[in-house]
């Protein structure tokens, strides 16, 4: 059979990946004021940041709607016997119900998985999917299953370096931001069971604290697969990405470190100054 591999924008993988291997993305919508855009085609981040740093409202982000998928699913299915489409855990968005539903006029055809997560979190999902679309020894039903197991080896969180966003939308209070950063405190967001949580707060300079939070993630485990790792960020200097690379290949032994870029939906909720990790558990 040809199955062709689909997943929502919130993936956060590169394009020269997504090209090579065929990827479709069905992608999110960003509003900024009265305006709405698609994620990574009419708005990137850079453009979010230049418009709230301006004074503008933070960009809030929608769904994609049955419609939405109802579309990708038709065009895909007149070049492939099959698609496997893996979607923004479902407790952060409506996008997994609404292509549950579009699938569901495909019946035999299209097969959706919930990633329970975000970012590359989904994205190593969407790699695993690829590996085995690619190659021929699975059906795609086979795929969807392998998936769904997958879900709960994921080990994604990510790093904050700065708290505006998070206080502008109103998930966290102004005055416990004020405390944390006059304590210099970075907390970690966790994905837990589909979920996000606030797991460890580091204090220091953000490089000591990414430095403390790459040790504790990688550090004295026998758990982890280190076939790949990503470290996905949104705006961050050049030396914080290269001290980033060069602590991970230092601190475990992954055969592939993937350096990427989030797209407008995490960058809407997270800001600048914001990266995280995703690999597999054994």
């Amino acid at each position: 059979m040809k199955i062709r591999v689909s997943s929502d924008s919130t993936c956060d993988l590169n394009r020269d990946y997504l090209k090579a291997h065929n990827v479709t993305l069905v992608t999110l919508y960003t509003n900024m004021g009265e305006d709405t855009y698609r994620d990574g085609i009419d708005i990137t981040p850079a453009d979010i940041f230049a418009h709230v740093a301006a004074g503008g409202e933070l960009c809030s982000t929608t769904a994609n709607n049955v419609a939405d998928y109802d579309w990708v699913f038709t065009e895909l299915l007149k070049e492939c016997d099959a698609v496997v489409h893996i979607n923004i855990g479902a407790e952060f968005s409506c996008c997994h119900q609404n292509a549950k539903v579009a699938a569901a006029e495909f019946p035999g055809k299209v097969f959706v998985v919930d990633s329970r997560n975000l970012t590359t979190g989904q994205g190593l999902l969407v790699c695993e999917a690829v590996q085995m679309a690619e190659s021929g020894e699975y059906s795609p039903q086979e795929i969807a299953e392998r998936l769904n197991a997958l879900t709960d080896k994921v080990d994604a969180s990510f790093l904050l370096g700065a708290l505006d966003y998070i206080v502008k939308g109103g998930r966290c209070s102004p005055v416990a931001a004020l405390g944390a950063n006059l304590l210099r405190l970075k907390p970690c967001i966790e994905l837990k069971d589909g979920k996000m949580v606030v797991g460890k707060k580091y204090r220091g300079s953000y490089e000591k604290c990414a430095v403390d939070y790459i040790k504790e993630k990688l550090s004295g485990r026998e758990d982890i697969d280190y076939s790949r790792i990503f470290f996905v960020h949104t705006a961050i200097s050049q030396e914080l990405i290269d001290l980033v690379m060069a602590e991970i290949a230092r601190t475990a032994p992954f055969a592939e470190i993937i350096e990427t870029t989030a797209g407008c939906t995490i960058s809407c909720h997270c800001g600048p100054e914001t990266f995280g990790l995703s690999f597999f558990k054994k």
